[in-house]
C-alpha cells in the first residue's frame, strides 16, 4: 500500500535521525544495505558503551585504526587462500 500507513504508531525522528534516513533513501539498495550493516556492526562493536563521536582523531585513535584496519585485511586475505 505506497502511502499508506504500515501500522498505526507514529515514529518521531530526531534531526539526525531524519538525515540519516534521508542519506539512505538517496542511496542505491546495495549501497544502503552496506551502509546499514556497517552501522549494525558498530553498535556491536560498542557492546553497550557510550561511544564518542569527535571528529578529532588522537595519533592514538589513528594507531589503533590503522591496526584493525591491517587485521581485518589480513583475515580477509586468509579467507581467501
Amino acid at each position: 500500500m505506497r502511502g499508506g500507513a504500515y501500522n498505526s504508531s507514529v515514529i518521531i525522528l530526531t534531526e539526525n535521525e531524519a538525515r540519516l534516513v534521508e542519506a539512505l533513501r538517496a542511496l542505491p539498495p546495495g549501497a544502503a544495505d552496506q551502509v546499514i550493516t556497517w552501522a549494525t556492526r558498530l553498535r556491536e562493536l560498542s557492546a553497550g558503551r557510550d561511544v564518542d563521536w569527535s571528529d578529532t582523531w588522537t595519533d592514538e585513535d589513528l594507531a589503533d585504526a590503522q591496526r584493525a584496519s591491517s587485521s581485518g585485511f589480513d583475515e580477509l586475505e586468509r579467507e581467501r587462500l
